[in-house]
């Protein structure tokens, strides 16, 4: 079925359009920018189909130097327009950040079952689910964590915005290369690797705002 995709997306993002109405300030704002997700990952999947075949479907070339780029900078568009206009706390930014990018992986993982119903298994449910959902997480919550401090030093705001970009390229690309590589298992690991540390320090961090507000 030609339409599976867009049927797809209808169904994933209409009950989240209709929960968004109920939400108040900060849940509506998560579920929103995951919703910002959804949208992209549509945009890119037909982006992604386009680059493919200008490289006559040489998806190692494509996964690893191409598409990073692309997801990378696409997905933090959202992200770079709410820090101008709205705020740069840093809390905020991370939050919004990572809701898109786990939104742009929800429909990601849908659009690839899509693609291979046949050949996906539990396993690879496991893998998208825990460790490439992650790693699209990671990659827009960093860039925007950086976007909290760069966004009103003027000197800093286009050279360090460029390097977040960048950052999340490579670390995207190295994350792609490694799971078709036979250093796989690494790469499975590389954004739960990333992702926990951070997670820890978020927090102790809360804990102590709680100590001292005490």
């Amino acid at each position: 079925m030609d339409n599976l995709i867009y049927i797809l997306f209808i169904c994933t993002v209409a009950p989240l359009v209709l929960m968004l109405m109920l939400l108040k300030k900060r849940a509506k704002l998560t579920v929103g920018y995951m919703l910002i997700g959804i949208f992209v990952s549509l945009f890119v999947s037909e982006l992604n189909t386009l680059l493919l075949s200008l490289f006559d479907g040489d998806m190692l070339y494509v996964t690893t130097t191409i598409t990073p780029v692309t997801e990378e900078i696409v997905k933090a568009i959202p992200v770079l327009v709410f820090a101008l206009l709205f705020t740069d706390d840093r809390e905020k930014l991370m939050t919004i950040a990572f809701a898109a990018g786990i939104g742009f992986a929800m429909f990601e993982n849908m659009v690839i079952l899509v693609q291979n119903i046949e050949s996906v298994t539990l396993g690879w449910a496991v893998i998208r689910g825990f460790s490439t959902a992650l790693m699209h997480g990671v990659c827009t919550a960093a860039v925007g964590y950086g976007m909290s401090f760069i966004r009103k030093r003027r000197k800093l705001f286009y050279s360090g915005t460029f390097a977040l970009l960048v950052m999340a390229s490579i670390y995207h690309g190295i994350f792609n290369m490694l799971v078709q590589s036979d250093y796989k298992y690494f790469g499975f690991v590389l954004p739960a690797a990333t992702y926990i540390p951070i997670l820890l320090q978020m927090y102790g961090r809360n804990k102590v705002k709680t100590q001292k507000s005490k």
